[in-house]
């Protein structure tokens, strides 16, 4: 198979494990490595569900490249995130909606 063919397969199996949910809002009381966090996976979040037409390989490359670049290292900053708060409860909730594991997706 060729690249292209085998991303856009990646990219809608993404799609179909519910990465087009809607995302936690970030509370100004969050700290702020939760907000940096929330506001980098949200974006990550927004790309992974922006599938174009197949034939359409320039904006492919162009979704493809932001996936790459807001979703990489985010899997290890919600579970450092996730241990880090382990006793704050309002943290943790914040955190709950995010998905492990989408970058070996």
């Amino acid at each position: 198979m060729n690249s292209l063919l085998l991303r856009t397969i990646s990219i809608l199996l993404l799609l179909a494990a519910g990465a087009c949910s809607a995302p936690p809002v970030a509370s100004p009381a969050s700290p702020e490595d939760v907000q940096s966090f929330m506001a980098e996976r949200d974006l990550c979040d927004h790309f992974r569900g922006e599938i174009p037409d197949p034939e359409d390989s320039q904006r492919m490359d162009e979704v493809i490249s932001a996936i790459d670049r807001h979703c990489t290292g985010t899997d290890a900053r919600l579970d450092a995130l996730r241990a880090k708060y382990a006793d704050r409860a309002e943290i943790l909730s914040r955190l709950a909606p995010y998905e492990s594991g989408v970058e070996a997706r």
